[in-house]
């Protein structure tokens, strides 16, 4: 007998549907490994002018030691939400655990930066199932009615890992040393494995083909663009090798997408992009990732290179704007069905960019750090109004079975940009005459910095084209959505149309 595809995304079996999961463990399975992923990005961030002096690292080998984690994690995670789709979003999702558990254990034990740098990629490959399975499986775990709560305090465990990062490398280094950071996540990989086994659903969408021409090309134009991005500056904008790279990436995405409209199963469904939310929202996600993150890998290192702040100091300076999103998320994320998604974000993105263009015109090598505090909290308060509102305009007007690959595209779009950001930033930064030496340190970083206000103001304006993101929920069964925003969203029935099974 056949079975219908919508319960195959949404149950495992009538027996295993008898006794309901508790709320707090659903959250804490669905969170717990996000959150060690994310504190370890931000750990690294923290770490980069320590692994300079032990390792000798150059600055494009620090780059590296982020970009590897984000680049395999981008090239990765479409083929990680198609798996979870065919065997099971909880199996992938428990592998990808242990999988950046694996690669945590190896980046400890790295001697040199080219082993760090494929440790962090086994790492990236991990997350790839983790991230945007999380929330695809945490969705489909809750009651519509406590799917916003649920995707608040999701966006507030994030936020903490945001948080606490920082303070938790600068700790830990100051205590131990860089490679604990690492260790750390052994631990924490030991306990979500079977938290997730016992607790979540082995969800399913379809079961079709992995779109492997796909997956290559996807990952091959990503690589090909950032890489010449990173070796602009030392070889020349102008040389034959960049340029040959650029104009590779920029032909195997355009192959991608062609792909992805003849391939019987894509990675990428492109009528997802119908939905006016979606595309927004993807829109907004990466230009975040580029201006915030971007300008975070710049700004640790100034409170260390030419304030002279240890990895904890500049932990403890920085938290002002980390630790405003574990307070200001969750409560972003109940708000946001009663005021609106567009309303939350557009004032979030505004802070942000508004808060990095302070930052970016006070920068001097004699600042006092106060004089950072109000921009920190600005732009702490600005990305908790855009974490927990964006998850939830992401998901707002497509069905249970698209959720998985529609964070899956998300979660993409998001750690390109993060990669992006970092490259385009520090180009701009090593093109400005910059060093890790504090005289030179401040005037390549403020066109750097400002680059990044200049691309959330950008993000600000893409905003307000969002739906108002006021949502009533309906029948969380229902194939043409999971929610219905208000009728601002006239997208929403061209993909409730074209409601093909994922895949």
């Amino acid at each position: 007998m056949a079975l219908d595809p919508l319960a195959t995304a949404t149950t495992e079996h009538p027996a295993q549907t008898r006794r309901a999961r508790p709320f707090a463990l659903i959250i804490a399975a669905a969170s717990l490994p996000m959150f060690m992923a994310t504190l370890d990005n931000l750990v690294m961030t923290n770490a980069l002018p320590v692994l300079h002096r032990e390792m000798g690292a150059s600055v494009e080998q620090l780059q590296w030691f982020v970009n590897a984690y984000t680049l395999a994690f981008a090239g990765a995670i479409l083929v990680a939400s198609a798996l979870g789709d065919r065997f099971g979003r909880r199996t992938v999702f428990a592998i990808g655990i242990a999988v950046f558990g694996i690669g945590s254990v190896f980046a400890a034990l790295s001697t040199d930066p080219g082993q760090l740098i494929a440790a962090r990629a086994l790492q990236g490959l991990g997350a790839a199932a983790v991230m945007p399975l999380s929330l695809a499986l945490l969705s489909g775990a809750v009651p519509p009615t406590r799917r916003a709560l649920a995707i608040g305090i999701w966006g507030g465990v994030s936020g903490l890992g945001v948080a606490v990062g920082p303070l938790v490398g600068g700790a830990i280094m100051e205590g131990w040393n860089w490679q604990a950071i690492f260790w750390i996540n052994v631990p924490v990989a030991l306990i979500a494995i079977p938290l997730a086994l016992v607790v979540l659903r082995n969800d399913f969408g379809a079961r079709a083909r992995i779109d492997v021409p796909g997956a290559v090309l996807a990952a091959a134009g990503v690589l090909a663009l950032v890489h010449a991005i990173v070796r602009g500056n030392d070889d020349g904008w102008d040389s034959p090798g960049v340029i040959s790279e650029i104009a590779l990436g920029a032909v195997l995405l355009a192959l991608f997408f062609f792909w992805q409209t003849r391939a019987k199963a894509p990675l990428v469904p492109l009528r997802l992009f119908r939905d006016r939310s979606f595309s927004v929202t993807n829109i907004i996600g990466f230009a975040f990732s580029f201006g915030t993150f971007g300008a975070v890998f710049l700004l640790i290192q100034y409170l260390q290179v030419v304030q002279g702040s240890s990895p904890l100091e500049a932990a403890l300076q920085t938290s002002p704007w980390t630790l405003a999103p574990m307070v200001v998320a969750p409560i972003a994320g109940m708000l946001a069905p009663r005021v609106g998604t567009r309303v939350l974000m557009v004032t979030g993105l505004a802070l942000q960019a508004a808060a990095l263009t302070w930052i970016g015109l006070i920068l001097s090598t004699d600042l006092d750090y106060p004089a950072l505090i109000a921009p920190f909290i600005m732009a702490g308060v600005g990305m908790a109004l855009v974490f927990a509102p964006s998850a939830t305009a992401l998901l707002a007007t497509l069905g249970l079975l698209d959720h998985a690959k529609a964070s899956g595209v998300n979660s993409t779009v998001r750690e390109l940009g993060v990669a992006l950001g970092t490259a385009v930033m520090t180009a701009i930064f090593v093109s400005a005459g910059g060093e890790l030496l504090p005289d030179l340190y401040v005037d390549a970083a403020r066109p750097a910095v400002l680059t990044g206000a200049a691309v959330l103001l950008a993000a600000t304006i893409a905003a307000l084209w969002l739906p108002a993101g006021r949502s009533a929920t309906t029948d969380p069964t229902a194939p043409d959505a999971a929610a219905v925003v208000d009728a601002e969203a006239p997208a929403a029935q061209a993909a409730a149309s074209d409601l093909a099974t994922v895949g």
